[in-house]
């Protein structure tokens, strides 16, 4: 579907300062990652037993996500002593309790405090008012997304079903929550992660640099999505006789059952979750941002068990490997132009309205720091 233009909305890119500006970035990355729900991975691999604690980055904004019985809960990592941090980032723990290292106050997994050794005959020492702080988490689909600019409960957090809109009913028929991880590769790209996400948004550029992907599905097919939700996406049919997205068009993994094995979906919910459901696998792509004209991409590939009880989609891996690639080269290649004093922001052609939809909620988000209402 293309997206209407009115007198307000943009019909060209953002100004180059929002793809090479490192004063952009701080901007993003407190407002838009740490500020809105940004994915951090899947919950099985985040605290994987005997893992109880895992201390990461959200945004800007460093974090503790904890195994609390059956919940899971995520809290600053910040102890409320003298602000030492509870675990450095990338650090896991198996202990049943969160003990900071400094002066070994200590914790529950709810994030109450256990101890505070020395304080017990302190005058006026409330031990209730020491927990831990508390931000927002979900999981939803084996994926976990924090909150990390205001505490749980505060009405600054927007609700995470509102962020997530009708892309639940895109995605969840193909249950990625139970598929199983068939393949993974990282890489590390010297683009801004707002070019790789504009880049996802239109095969335009297909029949220039995707010969591979042009064989197995018309780079002119499938329509893009106008429903509620901070995502932007669309889909694209399989060409006849094609199972999937592979070198041979065959399929690269057991079948999903009940789900539409003529197309693929592109659905990006922001910030910085790409997936990407096919008819034996769902591909994602988790962006984070580490520098303006630089980016860290985790890929992913989940797909059913084999009868034989393995797990592989060697032939989407090695697919999609090539492709991004090619898409690599090209927003390394659009990087390089946009820091030329020369850019000015070009116009979209009309198969660009999904990117026409990503620059205007963005541009709106510069105004009001959300990204949806």
């Amino acid at each position: 579907m293309t997206t209407s233009t009115t007198s307000t909305t943009p019909v060209t890119m953002l100004p180059a300062e929002k793809y090479t500006s490192a004063e952009v970035l701080a901007w993003e990355r407190r407002h838009l990652f740490a500020g809105t729900w940004t994915c951090l991975g899947r919950l099985a691999e985040l605290l994987e037993p005997p893992v109880k604690q895992r201390a990461l980055v959200v945004g800007d904004v460093p974090a503790l996500l904890v195994q609390d019985g059956e919940a899971v809960r995520m809290f600053a990592n910040t102890c409320r002593h003298r602000g030492h941090e509870l675990l450095p980032e990338g650090d896991t723990s198996s202990r049943r309790q969160v003990v900071c290292p400094y002066h070994a106050w200590s914790y529950k997994t709810s994030g109450s405090l256990v101890a505070a050794p020395g304080f017990k005959d302190v005058p006026g020492f409330d031990p209730a008012a020491q927990g831990l702080v508390e931000l927002p988490v979900e999981v939803w689909e084996g994926w976990v997304f924090g909150h990390a600019l205001h505490p749980l409960g505060s009405p600054e957090v927007p609700s995470f079903d509102t962020h997530l809109g009708a892309m639940r009913q895109i995605v969840e028929p193909y249950a990625p929550g139970s598929l199983s991880l068939a393949g993974r590769h990282t890489y590390e790209i010297a683009a801004n992660w707002k070019v790789v996400a504009e880049n996802y948004h239109e095969c335009y550029h297909c029949p220039m640099i995707h010969p591979e992907l042009c064989q197995v599905t018309p780079p002119d097919s499938g329509d893009n999505y106008d429903l509620p939700g901070a995502w932007i996406g669309g889909s694209m049919d399989l060409r006849d006789g094609m199972a999937t997205m592979s070198l041979t068009g065959e399929l690269a993994a057991p079948p999903l059952p009940g789900v539409d094995p003529t197309r693929v979906e592109y659905l990006h919910l922001l910030p910085n979750l790409l997936v990407s459901p096919h008819p034996d696998y769902v591909m994602t792509h988790r962006m984070v941002p580490l520098a303006p004209d630089r980016t860290w991409i985790e890929c992913t590939w989940l797909a059913l068990p084999r009868e034989d009880g393995t797990v592989s989609a060697d032939a989407a891996v090695e697919f999609w490997d090539l492709t991004n690639k090619q898409d690599w080269g090209a927003c390394e290649s659009v990087q390089r132009g946009l820091a030329s004093p020369h850019f000015l922001p070009g116009p979209f052609a009309p198969n660009e309205d999904a990117v026409m939809q990503m620059v205007t909620v963005m541009e709106r988000a510069y105004e009001t720091g959300r990204l949806v209402d």
